[in-house]
């Protein structure tokens, strides 16, 4: 085969899949953002309570996303085993777990939700609202979970295009039921937590019929099997695991810059919303890596792996530097349009160059974060992520304790993500990640 055509082939593949990924990622976000645009009208108080409400309930779903990163990895498995039957049986087991786990968030947190405000400090006056947009917003937990576990299944049968549509219209649901409730109808704080909920089990909804419309096409049993279940949990354990240490590496560096100043956590607020925004583009190409890898390493196509690993890493890198460059050119504009406060412009400036140097670095961990992920790797993510954020760690407190600012936080953060970088790339120049077949 004429290698220029075997690498426009995994070319339009991998952005076949990435780009409606990275479309259905940044509608995610939409949620919270058009909830905040239409409490924010309601006052201060209410504004804050879904503050901390979210957070809570972004905290309980990142910790989920397993459900999301091992099905699509599973299910993709199958189908390039040509398994079509067992790979929509495994992702009806991935949506049934996602069910139950959702089913124990509801009852434990439900007596816990003035606890959980408590923990995140809500004043007084906020917490009344916290608590009432987190009570009605747990009915809404196992639908997240299930549209996880969805994703995942359609991401694994090489189906980005069906997440995209049904993120946007999510999105537009959600809109229009906050402003019916809330400002047609007046029903505050709880009537936008209660169009969150709707939109949310409407979208799962829709990937459940999706799933059964599959299974009856395939002939796949729809009634939950414990050993499938088991195994989807326990191929789930790694990736839970991986995903604990990230949080501690995002809310350690939130309370670390907090406690330096008020204007290093403002700049550092905005300087990691930039980084966050890139990394939805970066992920795109690692949720590609995941169904790609997880259907190469299926069909026990060694060589085809290696070709498209190479290629994805090429694409993270060249979508690193480009990003990099991006900043260091907007650099001097992008402060003035966040905030008016000099020390803050100061601190955001010279954390946005360090922004730009690490974008190719990020490039490289996104993607073969993704790729490991869809070759089913979850012991070996977890130990090196754990390795990293205990390198992340004692770095960041040095930058509080020594007076290196947001500059030694974002050093920090460089060291981070270069441990990941030499564990992720030291793993995928080996062989051990690439287990072939149908089952890991």
């Amino acid at each position: 085969m004429n290698p220029r055509r075997l690498v426009t082939a995994h070319d339009r593949e991998i952005l076949r899949l990435a780009v409606p990924a990275f479309g259905a990622l940044v509608a995610e976000p939409l949620f919270l953002l058009s909830d905040s645009a239409i409490i924010g009208h309601l006052g201060t108080h209410q504004l804050g309570g879904l503050g901390v409400a979210g957070q809570a309930l972004s905290t309980l779903v990142y910790l989920c996303v397993f459900l999301a990163y091992g099905t699509t990895a599973g299910v993709a498995r199958q189908v390039g085993a040509g398994d079509m039957r067992a790979a929509i049986r495994q992702g009806i087991d991935g949506m049934w777990l996602a069910l139950a786990i959702g089913a124990v968030i509801v009852a434990a947190a439900w007596w816990a939700v003035p606890g959980i405000v408590d923990a995140f400090g809500a004043s007084a006056d906020v917490a009344p609202y916290a608590e009432t947009y987190l009570r009605v917003s747990l009915f809404g937990i196992p639908s997240m979970l299930v549209v996880l576990a969805g994703t995942g299944v359609l991401r694994g049968l090489q189906d980005t295009r069906t997440p995209l549509l049904v993120s946007v219209g999510g999105f537009g649901s959600n809109l229009v039921l906050n402003v019916l409730f809330v400002i047609v109808l007046d029903w505050g704080i709880a009537g936008s937590a209660w169009g969150t909920v709707i939109a949310q089990t409407a979208s799962a909804a829709v990937y459940v019929a999706v799933v059964l419309r599959g299974a009856r096409r395939h002939g796949a049993p729809v009634r939950p099997d414990a050993a499938g279940v088991r195994t989807a949990a326990t191929a789930g354990v790694g990736l839970l695991l991986r995903t604990a240490a990230l949080r501690v590496v995002l809310i350690a560096g939130t309370s670390i810059a907090a406690r330096m100043g008020d204007a290093e956590i403002a700049a550092y607020q905005v300087g990691f919303q930039v980084w966050t925004l890139l990394a939805f583009a970066l992920d795109a190409i690692a949720i590609a890596g995941q169904a790609i890898t997880g259907r190469y390493l299926g069909a026990s196509d060694v060589a085809g792996t290696r070709a498209v690993t190479r290629r994805m890493v090429w694409w993270g890198i060249v979508c690193g530097v480009l990003f990099g460059l991006l900043i260091l050119v907007a650099r001097p504009w992008l402060p003035a349009l966040f905030t008016g406060d000099g020390d803050v412009r100061d601190l955001l400036l010279a954390s946005l160059l360090l922004v730009a140097l690490l974008q190719p670095v990020a490039g490289v961990v996104f993607v073969l974060d993704g790729i490991l992920i869809g070759a089913g790797d979850g012991a070996y993510l977890a130990a090196t992520t754990l390795v990293a954020t205990l390198v992340f760690l004692p770095a960041a407190l040095a930058a509080y304790w020594t007076g290196a600012g947001l500059v030694g936080l974002w050093i920090a953060i460089g060291l981070w993500m270069g441990t990941r970088m030499l564990t992720l790339g030291l793993r995928a120049r080996g062989d051990r990640w690439m287990v072939t077949g149908a089952v890991r």
